[in-house]
């Protein structure tokens, strides 16, 4: 049996676009987004009054030569006690100088963003795991950096406006990827309350951005001179077309590092000359390349003001640059054996980070007309490492490996050919084109005029390369110059102004269990349950809302709902979901509870016969949200959705 005896009294949907009910909260002096990445994380703000004037965070202490420092790492340092030590380059660079013996103490975390995306009942209590093995609380891990981020962030606005400056009067905004489920969402909302960003009582203070909308909202923006098109065909700034990507990146770095040293970016309130060329009903695709997810988004552009429409739901998968450094580890697993990896990982933690920050600049500087080899520095404990463990030399594993393209270089390198660096792409991109070609055979998305392709991924030459080849320029490829703040620009834009997204697709059907009266041959007989004379179905699902059905922003849905006994204090309903358009019951295949709704009724006690607690809730932001009233009094009731309890 489900749940046992709601009934519910409304009609099934109502839909309004009542949106006088939407509070608009509270005005902001700043508005200051955080773009938590898998790989590295950044800062940017506007002040309200200069919307057009977007500040990018100050200049990270410590930071890669030959790497655009304008973010700095997802990575964070605990002290053996389990304090916050350091975050980003600082993090790296205290954790690198550690002696071994010390450092296996200290706790050092990277890459652990992708650990909301992956696990499959997200809790308060998900663990995570550090270097050397220990395990952590994971919403310790992401308190602690959003309270880095607040206290830079706040630093540097006291500095610019001379006193104090007063959280209260920040708009924050955390962006995550659009694939993301509710409960990674509600996580994101539930560490941004730990760690001191936004109190629970002002929950308007903080906005979920989904990135690739972010960037979606920025390349509107864009000036012709603020980015690469490769979808044309003649020659630009010299460089002929099969050159085009690699001469007009190589000029587009330049430009970036010419304007790096101002780190503020002007948006002009124009629409951008790329944006002046489409027309009502456009449609362009979003295809947001980060470290740990690529995310796609189609949009279809609503004039006169340029409003967007998502015309079919967020879809991508855990095809981040990450990918390619797990390839870069199975590799290092096949020549040297996967025994002797894992242990060294274990015993020199920070010297196994010193090898993937020697592998990550290699890795950006793979091309597909490249002929030369990479050369990768092995760490000096790894070569004395390896020798201690086989008792032979590091060279030796290499020639009996007999792994083609990779060989030992007489200054102590591994030395790999363009093609086995390129071979450790291709699983990662193959995924994406993959991805690509499905999304393009969708009948919502065909005439797609551009297809921007952003986020820090986006910047690898043969991802570029192989988009190109899928598509044989059947809309045009435009890459941002500054690609990697794409959507950090964009959630500042969209914190000022969140009603610029005005439909969305419900990624998934939500709906409620609840008894329906039995039909004789429409209910199957199984679900028949009498009660005091009247004969029920049982497990009904009541959907709000079927997957891929377009939200508008502020649409409402209402249900009522009456409490089983006059005294009950709390209702709880359990909020189910499922990928399939239509479901009829709650024990179908594939529909799982995913949420509790909770209305708590106590206080609204009321003389009349039969309590009617009217729910709304609200489906066309980026979080799902549930208020209620009890209708004989028209007092507000508590109601609050939980993702993340089971």
């Amino acid at each position: 049996m489900g749940d046992p005896g709601i009934t519910p009294l409304s009609p099934s949907h109502t839909q309004q676009n009542d949106t006088d009910q939407v509070p608009s909260g509270p005005s902001f002096v700043v508005v200051v987004a955080i773009d938590f990445g898998t790989t590295s994380s950044g800062y940017a703000y506007a002040f309200t009054k200069e919307p057009e004037c977007i500040h990018t965070m100050r200049r990270w202490e410590g930071g890669d030569p030959g790497v655009s420092n304008q973010k700095t790492p997802t990575t964070i340092l605990l002290t053996p006690d389990r304090k916050f030590h350091s975050f980003g380059y600082a993090a790296r660079d205290f954790y690198h100088d550690l002696d071994p013996s010390e450092s296996k103490q200290w706790l050092y975390l990277e890459k652990f963003k992708m650990k909301l995306h992956t696990t499959a009942n997200l809790s308060i209590e998900t663990d995570l795991h550090a270097a050397n093995g220990k395990r952590v609380k994971a919403i310790d891990i992401f308190a602690y950096a959003l309270a880095f981020f607040k206290e830079q962030a706040i630093k540097e606005l006291s500095d610019q406006t001379g006193g104090e400056f007063d959280n209260n009067d920040v708009r924050w905004v955390i962006t995550v990827p659009a694939i993301w489920k509710m409960p990674a969402k509600q996580f994101m909302r539930e560490a941004a309350y730990k760690s001191g960003l936004v109190s629970r009582e002002n929950p308007e203070q903080l906005i979920i951005a989904l990135e690739p909308e972010a960037a979606s909202i920025y390349c509107r923006k864009l000036r012709l001179h603020q980015m690469v098109d490769l979808g044309t065909n003649t020659t630009q700034n010299g460089c002929s077309p099969t050159e085009n990507v690699g001469c007009a990146i190589t000029q587009a770095k330049e430009h970036v590092r010419r304007n790096r040293q101002s780190r503020t970016f002007m948006v002009e309130n124009v629409i951008g000359e790329l944006w002046a060329e489409l027309e009502e009903g456009d449609r362009y695709v979003v295809v947001d390349c980060g470290g740990g997810t690529v995310d796609l988004t189609v949009h279809q552009i609503r004039l006169p003001e340029g409003h967007l429409k998502e015309l079919y739901k967020a879809s991508g998968g855990p095809y981040g640059s990450i990918g390619i450094d797990y390839e870069f580890e199975k590799l290092l697993c096949k020549i040297f054996g996967q025994d002797f990896i894992d242990q060294f990982k274990i015993k020199r933690p920070a010297a196994w980070v010193d090898l993937m920050i020697a592998f990550e600049s290699r890795k950006r500087a793979a091309a597909p007309e490249r002929t030369n080899p990479l050369n990768i520095n092995l760490p000096f404990s790894f070569i004395d490492y390896y020798k201690k463990f086989r008792g032979h030399s590091v060279e030796h594993a290499l020639r009996k490996s007999n792994v083609d393209f990779v060989k030992w270089s007489s200054q102590g390198m591994l030395r790999m050919n363009p093609d086995a660096m390129n071979s450790l792409f291709k699983p990662t991109i193959d995924h994406i084109i993959q991805h690509l070609t499905e999304l393009f055979e969708k009948p919502e998305v065909s005439d797609i005029k551009f297809l921007f392709l952003v986020g820090g991924f986006a910047e690898s030459l043969l991802l570029q390369q192989a988009v190109q080849d899928m598509l044989q320029g059947r809309s045009r490829i435009i890459i941002p110059h500054d690609v990697g703040l794409t959507i950090l620009k964009g959630a500042v834009l969209f914190g000022l102004d969140p009603s610029i997204i005005k439909v969305r697709r419900s990624p998934l059907t939500y709906g409620v269990g609840v008894l329906n009266r039995f039909v004789e041959g429409k209910h199957p007989p199984e679900k028949l349950l009498v009660k005091d004379g009247t004969r029920w179905c049982t497990d009904v699902l009541d959907t709000f809302i079927a997957a891929d059905q377009s939200v508008a922003l502020g649409e409402l849905v209402k249900r009522s709902y009456t409490p089983a006994k006059p005294s009950q204090q709390v209702i709880v309903i359990h909020v189910y979901c499922s990928e399939k358009e239509k479901v009829g019951f709650i024990s179908e295949p594939g529909v799982r509870k995913c949420g509790t709704l909770r209305l708590d009724v106590s206080g609204t006690e009321s003389t009349a016969p039969r309590r009617e607690i009217q729910t709304l809730m609200q489906f066309g932001d980026t979080e799902i949200r549930a208020m209620a009233v009890d209708v004989s009094t028209g007092r507000t009731v508590k109601a609050s959705i939980d993702f993340l309890s089971h």
